[in-house]
């Protein structure tokens, strides 16, 4: 009788191909452990290699995970006021969001910029707008993250001059920036020039803040975007892993040792999904990123090997359909990071699904956060699920993908050499093809898209409008730089960044010059596009 009704249930398998059985056991713990040396039950303690149950040993308990909400509209000015929002509302962290032009290099000015100038995120041409963007902002409290990546030395060097000029010691500066651009090919395209230089303007900047700005995250490893792209949970963290390798493995080869500067990498991983799914893939992360930073190079401080992460997001996950439902699956998603011991939170907004969220919704998505501090007794104790013998087995499980696919990468000749050649992009591509037909069959639930939809009138969603005189006062806000600025210092220190791509040299200092001389994000990247020329994006079918 038993065995018939076994054999009657349905397999059942989440995003990563795991089979999810219904009921676990202290056995199926046992059988999956990962033995690890000093590590008696493969979990170890929180705080403790291998950080299965967290990088810290009082987590939460002794301060919140950071809530940063990702934000930028329109021009410096705007956003510094709706940064200031964000911060009386409790945000603890800023999360800022660029314009395409801004990302792909392009001045306010330039005909390649029209019609997007501030639609998307806010417009930075020099060093001037950095400066408005954060007036009145105590950037050594509030940390910052830039969201950006083509651009990404020179938006770190202008956040840095920017932080200079206020007075901030930049070596005990903290902030982030993302400038994971091997992601950009795979995940969303603002990517400039060809693969190899792009890899070596990543690992300048790593370079250059180990000894300029310790303290600072130069880099952000993203497998966000590659999960919204299309990839499984485990791939999305084996395809970073895989990624932050590659960027440690091009420093390493300037004579730093791994633990100068691997501790100030930090990763974005995305949480919309399957709870425990979700829950476990970080778990398993973070035991298997310190393997990695202890076993394949070597580090000695136990900091060097901390899975850093910012967590949240989720917006693959939201539906125009239903829009209010939104708001339960932020909540979840918030829940789920929380319980994944993440250290900062980037929660997705309401109305995501249609525009640059409103106040209105960002209040309502950090109040989320607060709710599961201040209420919900989320901040009491460290990794509540540890034990469960369904969470254990799955984090073991999970990690063993995880490591299968990493391996599967170094057999195909690396991560970079993948996405040179479009195989990755290819790859993630006709999975999500393959998602959005299981979508339109039904295979795949979606609430209000395939099952438990109602006939909806305009939903009351607050769009948020593109006016195009904020372009205009943009570019006459550029031009007036132009034509105040030494146009002398400009000029030397722009044949100074060319000068240092054709040596091969490290670009951040003279970039570091260029912004200080108030040379704009355009000039910049003509001078290293000249040298490097513009990625051609392979086709694969």
């Amino acid at each position: 009788m038993n065995e018939q009704r076994k054999f009657d249930i349905p397999e059942i398998r989440n995003e990563s191909g795991i089979a999810i059985k219904p009921i676990y056991t202290a056995e199926d713990v046992a059988a999956s452990r990962i033995e690890e040396p000093g590590v008696p039950d493969g979990v170890g303690m929180p705080g403790q290699f291998p950080f299965t149950r967290g990088i810290h040993d009082m987590m939460y308990r002794k301060r919140p995970w950071t809530m940063r909400q990702y934000t930028g509209f329109a021009n410096a000015a705007d956003t510094n006021e709706r940064f200031k929002y964000l911060i009386e509302t409790g945000n603890t962290g800023l999360n800022v969001a660029f314009d395409l032009p801004t990302q792909c290099g392009h001045d306010s000015d330039d005909p390649l910029a029209a019609g997007e100038v501030g639609r998307v995120g806010m417009a930075i041409d020099t060093l001037k707008d950095m400066e408005v963007a954060f007036d009145g902002i105590d950037i050594q409290n509030i940390t910052v993250s830039l969201t950006i990546n083509g651009s990404a030395s020179t938006m770190i060097a202008m956040y840095l001059a920017m932080a200079e000029k206020r007075g901030f010691d930049t070596t005990k500066l903290r902030g982030t920036c993302q400038n994971d651009i091997l992601k950009e090919f795979v995940g969303r395209g603002t990517w400039i020039y060809p693969v190899e230089p792009s890899v070596k303007l990543v690992a300048d900047t790593m370079e250059y803040c180990a000894e300029h700005a310790p303290f600072y995250s130069p880099v952000s490893v993203c497998g966000y975007h590659i999960r919204e792209s299309g990839a499984t949970p485990t791939e999305e963290m084996a395809y970073g892993f895989a990624i932050a390798s590659a960027y440690f493995d091009e420093v390493l080869k300037r004579g730093l040792d791994i633990d100068d500067f691997a501790y100030r990498m930090s990763f974005n991983y995305n949480i919309f999904g399957q709870f425990f799914e979700q829950i476990c893939k970080f778990r398993a992360g973070r035991r298997l990123w310190a393997k990695i930073v202890k076993n394949k190079y070597g580090a000695k401080d136990p900091k060097s090997m901390w899975l850093r992460m910012i967590a949240g997001g989720g917006g693959a996950g939201l539906t125009i359909e239903q829009p209010e439902n939104n708001i339960m699956r932020g909540a979840y998603y918030a829940l789920g990071c929380a319980l994944s011991g993440a250290q900062t939170i980037a929660l997705c907004c309401y109305d995501e699904a249609y525009t640059i969220p409103s106040p209105h919704a960002q209040q309502i998505s950090i109040r989320t956060m607060q709710l599961l501090i201040e209420e919900m007794g989320l901040t009491d104790t460290v990794d509540p699920l540890a034990g469960s013998y369904y969470v254990e087995t799955l984090t073991n499980e999970m990690e063993e993908e995880m490591v299968r696919i990493m391996d599967e990468i170094e057999e195909k000749g690396g991560i970079v050499k993948m996405i040179a050649e479009g195989e990755l992009q290819s790859h993630v591509s006709r999975q999500a093809y393959q998602h959005q037909r299981d979508l339109e069959s039904g295979e795949v639930r979606k609430i209000g898209v395939n099952c438990h939809e109602v006939e909806e009138e305009d939903p009351q969603v607050e769009m948020h409008p593109y006016n195009v005189k904020d372009t205009e006062e943009q570019v006459r806000r550029l031009n007036e730089i132009k034509a105040s600025r030494d146009q002398s210092a400009v000029s030397s220190a722009l044949t100074k960044v060319k000068q240092a791509a054709v040596d091969g040299t490290n670009t951040m200092p003279a970039i570091m010059e260029a912004v200080t001389a108030y040379a704009t994000v355009g000039e910049i990247r003509h001078e290293l596009e000249s040298v490097y020329g513009r990625f051609e994006e392979p086709i694969r079918f």
